[in-house]
């Protein structure tokens, strides 16, 4: 039976390192995502689980696969995965971090700029009634030169986005737990101010924080009171650090201009009522869906794989186990 479980199947260069390494394996097969029971039953012989965010590894799963000792994440996060419990039972958790960062800045920025040059919208127009011409009013969006850029966690991705958008003429402002190395917020453009400053100042509002039980309902209805009504909120980090039913009402309220939404609060179910709006750009958790980064995460994946049996020692663990 199979060593190693993949809960979904991986780009090929995930599976062709697994095959060169003669290790043994089996892959989900099924339409859509696999359901517990079917992994349940798959996990019982395997002693590595390679999964991507979209599995839930709980304790009863856990419980379900007594010779597990890798549960290797497709993903930057892992709050998918009980990790603590895992811990308990001596059982690594990885995750695939840094890879993923330029493609999730890349589209967070064309995110922003979607939503500033109403793009999708036009979109939209153009593959339905179409426009009469050219006229000095019509389908009036915004630029981003000497707009406020702000950005809640500033960690890789946080950064790149920084980067990328300075060349765009934005102003950056930025919070997180604690300020970046002066040197680098110099070269970055970058200014630290606190959450509710960040807010306050930004046209263009970002969230790139790991979701924690601090940071869950990061934004709520009294945040975006605080927004200017003219701001825009992009996330393409994780849905439950917006409180999705507040949003809603600040949207239909005119609280904030407009949203755009790569991650959801009940991912894949998106609260109803966004899809309505004209103003919220919705895209199906696409951030780090290039080519590239998914190579390189299923190269992770497999090299950990390969590194468990071969002794040798395993990357990017999340749950503390040495």
């Amino acid at each position: 039976m199979s060593k190693i479980y993949l809960s979904a199947k991986l780009p090929e260069l995930g599976t062709k390192l697994l095959k060169e390494a003669a290790l043994e394996y089996k892959v989900y097969e099924g339409d859509g995502l696999i359901s517990k029971k079917d992994l349940i039953a798959n996990v019982a012989d395997c002693e590595v689980l390679i999964c991507p965010l979209s599995t839930q590894v709980d304790r009863e799963v856990i419980d379900a696969a007594p010779q597990l000792k890798l549960i290797a994440n497709f993903g930057a996060g892992f709050n998918n995965i009980d990790t603590t419990y895992a811990k308990e039972q001596k059982i690594y958790v990885t995750n695939t971090p840094v890879v993923s960062t330029n493609a999730t800045a890349e589209l967070t920025a064309g995110l922003i700029i979607a939503l500033s040059r109403r793009i999708v919208e036009g979109d939209h127009l153009m593959h339905g009634k179409g426009f009469d011409g050219w006229a000095p009013l019509f389908f009036l969006g915004h630029e981003l030169k000497d707009k406020t850029l702000g950005i809640i966690g500033m960690g890789q991705i946080g950064q790149a986005l920084a980067q990328m958008m300075t060349a765009f003429g934005m102003k950056i402002i930025y919070n997180q737990r604690h300020p970046l190395a002066p040197e680098l917020e110099k070269k970055l453009q970058a200014t630290y101010a606190s959450q509710d400053e960040v807010i306050r100042q930004a046209d263009v509002l970002t969230l790139h924080a790991p979701l924690t039980e601090d940071t869950r309902h990061l934004l709520t209805s009294e945040t975006f009171k605080q927004m200017k009504d003219s701001a825009f909120l992009i996330n393409a980090a994780r849905g439950p650090l917006i409180d999705e039913k507040a949003l809603l009402q600040a949207l239909q309220n005119k609280q904030i201009a407009g949203a755009a939404l790569d991650v959801y609060e009940f991912e894949p179910k998106v609260t109803d009522g966004l899809k309505e709006l004209s103003n919220v750009v919705l895209t199906p958790h696409i951030g780090n869906a290039s080519v590239e980064a998914r190579d390189q995460m299923a190269e992770i994946v497999a090299k950990n794989a390969i590194a468990l049996f071969n002794q040798e020692p395993i990357k990017h663990i999340v749950n503390g186990l040495d």
